[in-house]
């Protein structure tokens, strides 16, 4: 690599990654330490570990304390998915947004949600259930429990005109999601709620999220026959 006056952490990556991509260090091969690649490219020893960083969350290579950083085996690159707002989602489509409230009731976690959110049999949660459309054809129908005490103000949240996405990205941060995606039939209740036969083959998603260990919502979305999901690595 050419010397100059100050090589930037984007320097590095991009020849180490390069020297990967033309098989100078193959897959499984161990790279040169920190400090030797510091020396080499003459920068900081942070520099490079900033390097590498990325490299390492792009799934690129592997790197464990007391081993050393390999090229990753079969490196798989990570698509990113953001928690979108239902209301772009159909926006982006080029279709007038519209939000229905359908159910509101505060009760003690139902058994399945308390195991698998962690919460004791008695914990107060709010559940919503409500519609989303695009030019008033049914788009999503999205079935949600929030943990109260992890955001007390949804108690008195009036979610007739705003959806809870929408609140809950406003009012409280999460610091951890969990996705899970699958594909299923719709029973009666879903067929009506999204115009489609019963038995139809329906893309669902859950998310769960968390903030600072606390978990705060649940959340299972299905999508009107024929949604794809996109995302962009």
């Amino acid at each position: 690599m050419t010397e100059r006056t100050k090589t930037g952490f984007q320097d590095v990556r991009d020849e180490v990654l390069k020297r990967i991509q033309d098989r100078v260090w193959g897959q499984g091969d161990l790279l040169p330490t920190e400090q030797d690649l510091a020396e080499e490219f003459g920068c900081a020893r942070a520099t490079v570990n900033r390097a590498l960083r990325e490299l390492a969350d792009r799934g690129i290579i592997d790197r464990k304390r007391k081993s050393g950083t390999r090229v990753a085996v079969l490196p798989v690159k990570q698509a990113k998915l953001e928690i979108t707002l239902t209301r772009q989602l159909v926006e982006d489509r080029n279709a007038i947004y519209r939000y229905a409230l359908v159910h509101r009731e505060e009760i003690s976690a139902p058994g399945w949600l308390a195991s698998q959110l962690q919460l004791a049999a008695d914990t107060p949660v709010l559940h919503i259930r409500a519609m989303h459309y695009g030019d008033n054809q049914p788009f999503q129908f999205e079935d949600r429990w929030i943990n109260i005490a992890a955001v007390p103000s949804v108690a008195e949240a009036d979610f007739s005109t705003v959806g809870p996405n929408e609140w809950l990205l406003a009012e409280v941060p999460f610091s951890t999601a969990e996705l899970s995606f699958g594909a299923i039939a719709a029973d009666a209740a879903l067929a009506e709620y999204l115009a489609c036969p019963i038995a139809a083959p329906l893309f669902q998603m859950e998310r769960t999220t968390w903030f600072q260990a606390q978990p705060v919502t649940f959340v299972r979305m299905s999508f009107h026959p024929g949604y794809q999901m996109r995302s962009r690595y």
